[in-house]
Order: structure tokens, then C-alpha cells, then sequence
């Protein structure tokens, strides 16, 4: 585990890491830089799911491993960096011992802008997490052009879950804060999934999106019965819980259940927003 952690002023601060932009050269996806400034951004974003793996070292040190068991990260998505561009997380200090607690967490660039922003927790907080505090408004009839068809309350289609090692190991080449439990051995028997690899297992698709681009607008990862594992085969599945509209773009919010295939005991769950640009898609084209 990283040792440049440092805590001051009631707040635990990670090192300063750069973040690795690995879908690069994904060709018409917000991540290429081709694609990205034709629609007005600065450069092809990072992944924004990158930046959830600064803070396991931090509630690891906050919280011990027992926030792989039963802890929450809730985290909204406010600033695209480019590949390089540094980043660092950072999160409230609780009262020694606490339990059942949930306090403020974000990441920050050097210039102290925010790239993302929300809570951490453990146990059962009386808080909300952060994404599930905000209020969602899904879009009026007739609204919706690339979601449309698309409706809070739909299923998603489920599937099975079985993530490898070698899975595992490609994501750490991205991965600027990586544990040893994610490698090999860790106190639940095997190695467990780092944070963007968690999104991967609760990951679900609509089938009604149509062509446009796309990028994530916000996370959230909660252990009920973690962590998850390398190597057990799992079930997600899902609902859509919100199909909005803003100036720039079209969204939906999803929320996944993963559970063990074997017991049917829940292991973890996810809410998770994605945003498709209005600019992208021919839906939105002038005549």
C-alpha cells in the first residue's frame, strides 16, 4: 500500500497519482482525443471509475479491512482530466472507533479543482450515501430522443458474473493505488476486486440507447456481504431507476444487485449514472 498517505486537519489525504487514461486510442468514444474536442472538451477524458481506486488505501487505513465487508463509496463525477493530469483522493476523518459513520470524500487536482465528489461510509449510517440523497427527475413525455423507449422501472437483463485473475491484472495496469489483496491472498481467502473492476461485475446495459457518445456521470459501489472475489461465480441484475434529460445530454441512472451464484447471498450493489451527449448523436443534428 501506497505510504505517502497523510493526515492533517481532520482529513486523510492520498498521494499525488496521475491518472491513466487507457481508452486512449478507443476510436469515436469520449476518450479519444479526436472525438472528445470535436464535441467541445478538452482532450479525451479519463474513465471517470479510474478515480474510485484512490480511495480503498484511504478507508483501509480509516475504516480497516471491514469496509470491504459492509462500506459504501458514493461518488458524482464533476471534472474530465486528461491522460497524465494529476489527481488525488481525499476524505473526512471520523471520530476514532467510530462504526456505522459516513463522512465527505472527493478527488482534487492540483489547482483544487474537484473531479469528483460525495461520501464514504461503513456499517449502516443514518445518512443517505451521496447518490442515493439526490433527487432524480426523469424527463417529461416526448422528451427523450437517443433514450427514448427507455423508462424508470425497467429491467435490465441480467447475466452471470465470473471475474478471472488475468481480468484483475489488466485493470492494475491502470491502477495507480493498487493493494496486494487484489493480486493473490487476502484475509477472505483469495484475491478481491478493486473498485473499477467492482463496476464491471454490477455493470448492466439498456438495449434502447441509440448512437450518440457517451460517458460516466457517477458511481456508486456498496458491500453488503463483501468483498468480492476472484474466481466465484455471480449473478447480477437490475433496474432502471431514472431516464432524465439535461441542456447538453440524455441519462440514465441503473441500480445492479450482485449476488452469489451458489448461496444467493447479496454480495454488493451499485448505483450508477451514464450520460449520452445531445452533440453526438444525429438525433440532435440540425435539419
Amino acid at each position: 500500500m501506497a505510504d505517502d498517505i497523510v493526515t492533517k486537519e481532520g482529513r486523510i489525504y492520498g498521494g499525488w497519482r496521475r491518472a491513466v487514461n487507457a481508452a486512449i486510442h478507443s476510436e469515436g468514444s469520449i476518450h479519444e482525443d479526436a472525438t472528445a474536442q470535436k464535441l467541445g472538451m478538452r482532450g479525451g477524458a479519463v474513465v471517470g471509475i479510474v478515480h474510485l481506486n484512490l480511495f480503498p488505501p484511504l478507508v483501509l487505513k480509516t475504516f480497516g479491512p471491514e469496509w470491504f465487508e459492509q462500506g459504501c463509496l458514493s461518488i458524482f463525477y464533476t471534472y474530465a482530466l486528461l491522460d497524465g493530469e494529476q489527481v488525488r483522493g481525499v476524505m473526512e476523518i471520523p471520530s476514532e472507533g467510530a462504526r456505522d459513520v459516513q463522512v465527505e470524500a472527493w478527488a482534487e487536482d492540483p489547482d483544487g479543482r474537484t473531479v469528483g465528489k460525495g461520501t464514504v461510509s461503513i456499517g449502516e449510517p443514518k445518512e443517505l450515501p451521496y447518490l442515493q440523497a439526490m433527487e432524480l427527475k426523469n424527463a417529461e413525455p416526448g422528451e427523450l430522443r437517443i433514450l427514448d423507449g427507455m423508462k424508470a422501472g425497467d429491467e435490465l437483463p441480467s447475466r452471470d458474473v465470473f471475474i478471472t485473475q488475468e481480468t484483475v491484472d489488466r485493470a492494475l495496469e491502470t491502477i495507480t493505488d493498487p493493494l496486494d489483496w487484489y493480486k493473490g491472498d487476502s484475509p477472505w481467502g483469495g484475491a478481491i476486486l478493486p473498485p473499477s473492476v467492482m463496476y464491471g461485475a454490477m455493470q448492466l446495459a439498456p438495449t434502447e440507447t441509440r448512437e450518440s457518445v457517451g460517458f460516466f456521470g457517477a458511481t456508486e459501489l456498496r458491500n453488503v456481504n463483501g468483498p468480492i472475489r476472484v474466481g466465484v461465480p455471480y449473478l447480477a441484475s437490475g433496474k432502471l431507476v431514472c431516464v432524465g434529460t439535461s441542456p447538453r445530454t440524455e441519462y440514465f441512472w441503473f441500480d445492479s444487485t450482485l449476488e452469489e451464484k451458489e448461496s444467493g447471498k447479496v454480495i454488493a450493489q451499485m448505483r450508477h449514472m451514464t450520460r449520452l451527449m445531445k452533440a453526438s448523436s444525429p438525433l440532435y443534428q440540425e435539419n
